[in-house]
């Protein structure tokens, strides 16, 4: 598996986080009830991901403002400061390290200001590039000609700077995937076919993209789709004037195949199909996020799932979100890839595995999908950290 890059990852007062440290493996699977928070927790890799590309205020608008991202608190009438920040490591030959992160204020008139913005390269040869700006004062290694506004961030237009450029790159190649068989359904746009959308809305143009670029690789999907849905022996996109839609081939053992478009197709074959599609794509993201894989997937079928996205940490970050003890059952996951997650009076806690977890995982034991079945997959202790220590900055910049 590679080595991931994303290693830590701060989140202060964002939607129901109140304040976390995580820290990741390649892959970490996040597993908590629904309800839980882990759908809030991976909207911050979109976040990120969005803000290295977007104005920040279409994006907080987009999420029905300030107030609806920001961390509610019954016992505060003022809308809070939200803050993230991410520690990155190895992202090129030349940098071993890097940490980002930025905190937003809001103002009146649900507006918002960026309160502090600061971003630290550290090279191989142990020199460092810097930039650390504030509501005041700009500070960093090297001067910029640049004069932000106060509700703008700066990493977009600085990472145009080539000793900076690695940390959004990272950033806006994040993932975050939540296939809707329904968008597969529909007939869709027409499109590059370069970037899967998050529902997988314009997935045949991403299949018609890889079905011409790379032969090998749709081969290899066809083949993958057969072993998750046996008797799907093809797929081919079709154009119908700017519209595009899937054809599906099916095999009985009847004289001839059947041939079916994707709205006779099942939710599961749909969803199926749309996770190789964001497994596949080209360019690869730097970390793909799925979003509960088991839903609408036979539980005979998870295994291959499983496999494809253990296939995929090999040259991704792999982040998934479950609640289904079927996908832990993979004798493969231990417990450096396991995190917890659960809602703690509103607030949204993410935790490692308790040490009786994890003995019973080093010692085989019991699975992790066991574990979850008989309700022994447990978090470490909720005050293993103390969150005073737990800081979106670094102060010393000398």
């Amino acid at each position: 598996m590679a080595d991931p890059i994303l290693r830590q990852m701060i989140l202060h007062r964002f939607r129901s986080l109140q304040l976390e440290q995580v820290e990741f493996d390649n892959p970490t699977f996040l597993v908590g009830q629904n309800g839980s928070g882990k759908s809030n927790f991976t909207d911050a890799f979109a976040f990120l991901a969005e803000a290295m590309a977007f104005p920040l205020r279409a994006l907080i608008e987009q999420r029905r403002g300030f107030s609806a991202v920001s961390y509610q608190d019954s016992e505060e009438d003022c809308l809070s400061n939200l803050g993230l920040s991410v520690m990155l490591e190895n992202l090129d030959g030349d940098t071993p390290q890097a940490r980002y992160g930025f905190e937003l204020r809001a103002q009146a008139g649900y507006g918002f200001e960026v309160v502090r913005e600061q971003c630290i390269v550290q090279r191989s040869d142990g020199s460092r590039d810097w930039f650390d700006r504030s509501t005041s004062e700009w500070d960093s290694s090297a001067d910029f000609p640049y004069r932000m506004e106060p509700d703008a961030l700066a990493m977009p237009l600085i990472g145009g700077d080539e000793r900076f450029q690695a940390v959004p790159r990272f950033l806006s190649e994040m993932c975050v995937y939540r296939i809707d068989p329904a968008a597969l359904r529909t007939m869709q746009d027409l499109d590059g076919g370069v970037r899967l959308l998050s529902d997988g809305s314009n997935a045949a143009s991403v299949l018609r993209e890889i079905q011409r670029e790379s032969p090998d690789t749709w081969k290899r999907i066809l083949e993958l789709l057969e072993s998750i849905v046996p008797g799907t022996i093809g797929v081919l996109p079709q154009k119908y004037g700017n519209k595009l839609t899937l054809e599906f081939t099916q095999d009985w053992a009847q004289p001839n195949p059947i041939k079916f478009e994707a709205f006779n197709m099942s939710d599961g074959t749909l969803r199926a199909l749309g996770l190789l599609a964001a497994i596949f794509q080209c360019p690869a993201p730097s970390l793909l996020v799925i979003e509960e894989p088991e839903a609408t997937i036979h539980p005979g079928a998870l295994g291959s799932i499983l496999d494809v996205l253990r296939h995929a940490g090999r040259f991704m970050q792999v982040v998934v979100t479950t609640h289904s003890p079927d996908v832990l059952d993979a004798k493969w996951i231990e417990d450096r890839h396991l995190r917890i997650v659960n809602c703690d009076k509103g607030a949204t806690r993410i935790s490692k595995v308790s040490p009786a977890t994890r003995a019973a995982l080093s010692e085989h034991l019991m699975d992790a999908g066991e574990l979850l079945r008989s309700n022994a997959l447990t978090p470490a202790d909720l005050f293993d950290h103390n969150p005073s220590q737990i800081g979106l900055f670094e102060d010393d910049l000398s």
